[in-house]
């Protein structure tokens, strides 16, 4: 992780701020570099300044959070999107990684967690938290939708092993040493799952293991 991470914070209650503020005051590392109250200000101020990470709520005036998120990472891909918020809703959420923000966690979540999100998302990672997948994947199962894909792009066995696994935010190397197979093999797998899936970025997995009902929670 870089040494120091410049956040901006966008929540429409500012006690709620004070209060992220306050609890990650010890972590020298984290800078809060801005504070916004609706969304339109958060977007001006990321795109006159630097921002490592964007930590927002849903609801705010002028520009939603999902609003928000989408127009971060069409114009500014390199920063992380942190999803802070009460809502735990399946639609929201689907948004939410079509516009492939790293991490989604909610309000209730403990200064652990928060710190292990963050830490995530400034180590090229992910983190959706348990809540968050489980109420995407229960209501998708729910439905009984299993979707067919095109013989061309079925991946083998060992793939789907390997893309459950970077679902799971392991290494090549904790991947390698999980199969016993080398490193170079997991690349090879990797890039294939990539070409395979269409996908650019982790995320970009994450959602094409959703979509096609690879993901296997405990629900």
């Amino acid at each position: 992780m870089a040494e120091t991470v410049k956040i901006l914070i966008a929540d429409d209650h500012q006690m709620f701020i004070d209060g992220v503020k306050s609890l990650l005051r010890k972590e020298k590392n984290f800078v809060f570099v801005h504070d916004s109250n609706d969304g339109e200000d958060a977007f001006n101020y990321v795109s006159k300044n630097d921002v490592d990470l964007l930590i927002t709520d849903i609801s705010m005036p002028h520009l939603s959070g999902t609003e928000l998120t989408i127009k971060v990472k069409q114009n500014f891909p390199h920063i992380k999107v942190l999803v802070l918020t009460m809502f735990n809703d399946r639609s929201i959420i689907t948004e939410i990684l079509q516009a492939e923000a790293e991490g989604y966690i909610l309000k209730n979540t403990g200064k652990n967690e928060l710190i292990n999100a963050i830490t995530r998302l400034m180590d090229n990672g992910t983190f959706y938290s348990s809540e968050v997948l489980n109420t995407l994947l229960s209501q998708t199962l729910s439905r009984n939708k299993i979707v067919a894909l095109p013989e061309k792009h079925k991946l083998t066995s060992r793939e789907l092993e390997i893309l459950k696994l970077i679902c799971d935010e392991l290494t090549t190397a904790d991947i390698s040493k999980k199969l016993f197979i080398s490193p170079r093999t997991v690349d090879t797998h990797r890039k294939n799952i990539i070409e395979k899936s269409g996908a650019k970025t982790i995320v970009g997995l994450i959602k094409y293991a959703f979509e096609n009902n690879i993901i296997q929670l405990n629900i």
